[in-house]
């Protein structure tokens, strides 16, 4: 199945000529062990640019420099890295395009759910081998992280503070000694040159499973902000939506950028709990609002837009998207976007079509 067949291809296959262009240039640079590309090739990578072939680097990351060198950095050192921020800031996006370039595959990944077990992050067992032929290596089932210090690459944990903490603490061993100890076999796995770990945690998730002072210790967290300015954030929409449309396939004409800027323009006053001219103060809702949700809400305007309108994206199509990221706790959170329609939409000229749309939905 070729990568365009699927509806989310892995970062390793759908930017394959990309990489492929880094690498062609990248000879005289040096690597770290292990890795594909130097540092700044994966930052090229990461953040777009032209190489000297003329060859267009699409940016996969659009904010601080500064914030991805440090990442790329830290890497490149004994120490893992924690992506932290908000959900929606890119986390998981950063994380995988990280792999991608530096690893060349994305495939070893822990997701952290409450219900992760030691096994998840060591080694499990083939029971029916294990009765069999008893403890072997034969019958032992590698975690990702294992194999990622087999063969020295990277591997990535998503949402590590929702991991119990006692499971967390797992990788204190394999972070600080590089070692992964099989005591069932009285030996052990050593981390070979190019691993790593990269985790993501929702800074919003503190005091779910907190992670320990020793394994923070083990950590170099770099805080992924929101965008810093509108024009910013909707450029990183438009970006996405077109990127997703084309995987969706959605027979629509792409969104105008009028759209993007009033949906992202809503999004931002709420969380910031001020209008962009500072003169109306506003309650904020329960939910974060961000980058990520914005693109969710704008991809399910298009799909209402293509199989149940003209095919044009219009203030009705975003309306239930739109309140449904709003209103995630029924009751203060309907009174704060009820307040918000009548005293910012209502008002605010040419917006009066996104106000009774969207108070069609919430009556």
């Amino acid at each position: 199945m070729t990568p365009t067949a699927l509806l989310r291809p892995h970062a390793e296959d759908l930017y394959a000529e990309e990489l492929a262009a880094l690498k062609a240039v990248d000879q005289a640079r040096p690597k770290p062990p292990g890795w594909q590309l130097s540092p700044w090739a994966v930052v090229t990578y990461l953040l777009g640019g032209k190489l000297d072939n003329g060859f267009e680097i699409e940016p996969k990351y659009i904010g601080q420099r500064r914030l991805m060198e440090i990442a790329v950095a830290t890497l490149a050192t004994d120490r893992a890295l924690l992506l932290l921020g908000v959900p929606g800031t890119a986390k998981s996006w950063v994380s995988e395009h990280l792999t991608a370039a530096i690893s060349g595959h994305t495939n070893l990944l822990v997701q952290g759910t409450a219900g992760t077990a030691e096994d998840s992050l060591r080694y499990s067992w083939n029971y029916a081998r294990l009765l069999a032929e008893g403890p072997s290596l034969g019958a032992l089932v590698p975690s990702p992280l294992y194999k990622g210090m087999e063969t020295g690459q990277l591997v990535r944990i998503e949402e590590l503070t929702r991991i119990p903490s006692d499971v967390q603490d797992t990788l204190l061993t394999m972070l600080s000694e590089k070692v992964l100890p099989i005591s069932e076999l009285s030996t052990e796995i050593q981390a070979r040159q190019g691993f790593n770990v990269i985790a993501t945690a929702n800074d919003r998730d503190r005091g779910v499973n907190e992670l320990s002072s020793a394994l923070r210790r083990r950590f170099n967290a770099v805080v992924l902000p929101l965008p810093a300015t509108l024009a910013e954030e909707v450029h990183i929409v438009q970006t996405r939506v077109a990127k997703q449309g084309q995987a969706l396939q959605l027979p629509v004409e792409a969104p105008a950028l009028a759209e993007i800027s009033r949906l992202v323009t809503v999004f931002r006053e709420l969380r910031q709990g001020v209008t962009d001219n500072g003169k109306i103060k506003l309650k904020s809702p329960s939910g974060t609002l961000s980058t990520g949700e914005a693109i969710s809400v704008m991809n399910a305007g298009l799909a209402l837009a293509a199989y149940f309108g003209d095919g044009t994206l219009r203030a009705p199509d975003l309306a239930a998207g739109l309140t449904g990221a709003v209103i995630k706790d029924p009751t203060p959170d309907r009174v704060v976007w009820l307040e918000y329609l009548e005293t910012v939409v209502k008002e605010r000229d040419g917006w009066k079509d996104l106000y009774r749309a969207c108070r069609e939905v919430v009556e």
